[in-house]
């Protein structure tokens, strides 16, 4: 009986073996289905993560040209009222002979356009007498200085600077002292 008792659990203990192995297979072609499957849903994903960044790396690009292209608009037609008082003044100067007359207008002009300036950020600097500094100045001469007070300071203001918003839009050209 024992042998007998032995044959059948050894049938019983093939079977076992036969299923554990058909289990592993199974759970392998199941984790492939998966992992194919999560390939493909990380392919989507990519694809349509690329596909949005795309569109919004167009679409900032499409918004800056058009900043670009209308960023001076507003300075320009702020000034068109000076182009015109200009066109008048020189219609008016043809005929003229005040020459003090010719000067305030001009300075009127000059005010209103300074003005304008003004109002969107611009300030011009301050040079003369100030030690020389070359992040906002650039020197075009050196001179003796007449007293030694004015070493190393501006002495003259050639052309003058201009700061947009606390930036330096335009040195200031200078003559230092040594």
């Amino acid at each position: 009986m024992s042998v007998e008792n032995e044959l059948p659990n050894e049938e019983q203990n093939q079977g076992q073996e036969m299923n554990e192995e058909q289990t592993p297979q199974e759970n392998q072609e199941s984790q492939d289905n998966n992992g194919e499957q999560l390939v493909d849903e990380y392919k989507e994903k990519f694809v349509r993560l690329y596909a949005e960044f795309d569109n919004y790396r167009r679409r900032t690009n499409e918004e800056k040209l058009n900043l670009i292209a209308s960023a001076g608009k507003d300075v320009i037609s702020s000034m068109l009222p000076v182009l015109d008082n200009f066109e008048r003044a020189i219609a008016t100067n043809e005929n003229l002979e005040d020459l003090a007359a010719i000067k305030e207008g001009f300075n009127l002009i000059f005010n209103q356009l300074k003005g304008i300036l003004e109002s969107k950020g611009l300030k011009p600097m301050d040079a003369k007498g100030l030690p020389f500094d070359s992040d906002v100045h650039e020197a075009i001469a050196n001179v003796p200085a007449t007293e030694e007070a004015l070493k190393g300071k501006v002495i003259e203001d050639v052309e003058k600077g201009y700061y947009l918003n606390d930036k330096v839009l335009r040195f200031a050209k200078v003559v230092v002292g040594q």
